[in-house]
């Protein structure tokens, strides 16, 4: 028997199981909430989460507040997914802890708007407290979301599915991160500049809300999925394979690489490059449409060649992202590094989930995915915090043979770092692990030509020529 005979058969026969048990309409209904889900969360991210980074550097925070409030929420919210998971028990389903879980992350913009403009001269550890709560309410539903969504999708459609989701999620995000911006920028020039913050995150607020009420129809047909998983994590994860814990591996650390960058791009565009609030939105809304452009073509990829093969491709590639800032500070060139950058990323976090979601059986679904989260968020904690440290230790000029080169921003330099350990962590981790499930097989030639942008191309370059050709 085969490593991927071995772990499919499970995963078949509790699929069959569900498929008896699930009609095509619950199906469906499910499905649709999911999808609605999705654009609910889509204004929250692009009205609220976006902008977090911006309102406390309108507080005065400073380089390591800016690394915490990336990092603590993050800690925070896992230490919440991991008692989920336990608690689970204490609610009379998933449905019950999701509805909790995303009514608790509405109010939380409550004491985020509120409290800092009470106690200003606390401004940005009431920011960091506030997003605390919204992060652990938002980590608090996760696997068990992800968990009651999975169990309505058969395992060689979860990438399309997943795609179409973040495709909506990357529209509204598109239209949510301009719209912002630009009354942000609106209100800093004709009122208090937190005016217009208070309007973005109330209408992220709301946007929670209606997603708990999207819920409200559905039915969970199995609302004690998660409890045939019981046990404790160190046993999942001892019992677990060798090749899935490698990919935790691989996920945690390139989660902290990203982060020893991530939380400064804000500092580096409104500090050091003096970008209206406007204009650091359009930069946000560019990475968002490459996401737009190409999540269709990764969902498709991956249920076809495998998420291994996606973490591959786009594992390799991530590196080179923040590289390119120490090129130019054109603003036109940091856009289109930043759509490419939402390319790339699109196709990373599809398969990062996706991986997951194959790897296990479905009655510990919602275990793994906690303990994916867990290594993640310890990965992005670590890397935020890191990064933070760098930005105050790292030189304002560089010495080359004894001759000064002072720097507009040392930032770059950062960007440069996460770049370098983001490709260590590729080469050293990429082949340990194996894809979870059967594929289809095909050269690497022919693998490239499948990718987004790079298929589109080839479509429009082939078509012609090969007219010609006849």
């Amino acid at each position: 028997m085969t490593r991927n005979q071995h772990l499919d058969q499970p995963d078949a026969s509790c699929r069959r199981l569900h498929d008896d048990l699930i009609t095509t309409d619950l199906r469906e209904q499910s499905r649709r909430y999911g999808l609605r889900d999705g654009g609910c969360l889509a204004v929250a991210q692009g009205s609220g989460e976006q902008y977090l980074s911006a309102f406390a550097l309108l507080l005065h925070a400073g380089p390591v507040q800016l690394g915490i409030l990336s990092a603590l929420p993050q800690l925070i919210g896992t230490i919440a997914q991991l008692a989920s998971v336990k608690l689970l028990r204490l609610f009379s389903g998933r449905k019950s802890m999701i509805v909790a879980g995303t009514i608790g992350q509405a109010l939380s913009w409550i004491p985020i708007i509120v409290l800092p403009l009470l106690l200003p001269q606390w401004g940005p550890w009431l920011v960091i407290a506030g997003a605390a709560l919204y992060f652990a309410c938002n980590h608090f539903t996760a696997p068990h979301w992800t968990s009651f969504i999975a169990d309505h999708l058969d395992e060689h459609e979860r990438g399309g599915y997943f795609a179409q989701r973040a495709f909506i999620i990357a529209a509204v995000s598109f239209i949510a991160l301009g719209l912002s911006g630009a009354a942000l920028t609106f209100w800093q020039q004709h009122a208090p500049a937190w005016v217009g913050f208070a309007l973005i995150f109330s209408l992220a607020g709301m946007a929670r809300l209606c997603s708990a009420m999207a819920l409200r129809p559905v039915e969970d047909v199995h609302p004690r999925a998660t409890a045939a998983g019981r046990g404790l994590f160190r046993t999942f994860y001892a019992r677990s394979s060798k090749s899935f814990r490698h990919f935790l591996l691989f996920s945690s650390l390139m989660h902290m690489a990203v982060l020893i960058a991530g939380p400064f791009f804000v500092l580096y565009m409104i500090r050091d490059l003096h970008l209206s609030y406007f204009w650091y939105g359009t930069w946000l809304a560019a990475g968002v449409l490459g996401q737009l452009m190409t999540l269709g073509t990764w969902g498709r990829f991956s249920d076809r060649f495998g998420n291994k093969a996606l973490l591959a491709v786009t594992g390799y590639t991530v590196p080179v992202l923040p590289m390119l800032y120490l090129l130019s500070t054109n603003l036109a060139f940091m856009m289109a590094v930043n759509f490419f950058g939402g390319v790339v990323w699109a196709g990373l976090s599809l398969g990062l989930q996706n991986y997951v979601l194959d790897a296990v059986t479905p009655q510990e679904r919602a275990k793994a995915v906690a303990l994916s989260n867990t290594v993640n968020a310890v990965g992005w904690c670590g890397g935020a915090l890191l990064g933070g440290w760098l930005v105050d230790a790292l030189p304002a000029t560089i010495d080359l043979a004894r001759l000064p080169i002072p720097l507009g921003s040392h930032l770059p330099l950062i960007f440069f770092a996460s770049g370098l350990l983001r490709l260590m962590v590729a080469g050293a981790l990429l082949g340990r692990f194996h894809e979870a499930r059967a594929v289809v097989r095909i050269p690497v030639s022919e693998l490239l030509l499948e990718l987004p942008l790079l298929k589109t191309l080839a479509q429009i370059v082939g078509s012609p020529l090969s007219r010609m050709l006849k």
